[in-house]
């Protein structure tokens, strides 16, 4: 755990592969360079099991989900944290089964059903590499979630490191992973404390207030925007 006393700042990062690869160092270089309390965790070490479909999350709740228990550790990690970090190699294009798993689970956490109000004021990076290709794509598998979390502040970091393991990355590639690495930490410092969701957020947020207000297609959805106050006058955003 890394202590930065001035700026202190929780930060989870979720890597999509259990190995320490060049996304990995990545990952972590970056947190280091923002500094504060780092929280980590690997896929599928620290959560495996796969989303059955049972529709249980949607139409009970979280706590009905088969695996509610086992995901807990990081659900509560992300929520404590002021950064998430999402690293997945490209695997065929697309972010890692491990990582797309775990987000599978947070489809009820998405803004037209129950997302966290602690989302709306949280920054969050993106973070992929290939040895050729893939790295927007794949990014966007992870932005996708984290905008539908309600992720105020998102970044997307893609690197072709022309190699198979960190150890192969030639220095060239290495500066340049590192120029791109030292301007978004400072972007995010920059930002903290201070993130507020921009205008696709709050329309998004707007539209599902109108769906859960006239429609309510989904009781437990329409029950948790009523107990937030979001149907009325109270926005996740403000204090």
């Amino acid at each position: 755990m890394i202590k930065n006393e001035e700026n202190e700042m929780n930060i989870a990062i979720i890597n999509g592969q259990n190995h320490k690869g060049s996304t990995y160092h990545i990952g972590r270089m970056l947190a280091e360079r923002v500094g504060g309390n780092i929280t980590e965790f690997f896929l599928p070490r620290d959560f495996s099991d796969y989303c059955v479909g049972c529709s249980q999350c949607f139409e009970v709740g979280a706590e009905s989900c088969l695996h509610y228990e086992a995901q807990q550790p990081i659900i509560k990690a992300l929520d404590a944290a002021d950064l998430i970090i999402l690293t997945s190699p490209v695997y065929v294009y697309h972010a890692s089964a491990p990582m797309k798993n775990f987000l599978d689970h947070q489809g009820h956490r998405w803004l037209v059903h129950r997302p966290k109000a602690e989302m709306f004021t949280k920054q969050a990076v993106c973070i992929s590499t290939a040895a050729g290709a893939g790295m927007k794509s794949t990014n966007k598998d992870m932005a996708d979630s984290l905008f539908f979390w309600g992720v105020s502040k998102i970044y997307k970091m893609g690197f072709a490191v022309r190699a198979i393991n960190w150890k192969g990355v030639t220095d060239k590639t290495r500066v340049k992973i590192d120029r791109q690495v030292e301007k978004v930490a400072g972007q995010i410092r920059r930002h903290y404390g201070n993130v507020k969701p921009g205008l696709k957020t709050r329309a998004w947020f707007y539209a599902m207030r109108m769906v859960q207000s006239k429609f309510g297609w989904c009781a437990p959805d329409v029950k948790y925007w009523n107990e937030m106050g979001w149907t009325k006058k109270v926005r996740p955003w403000k204090k």
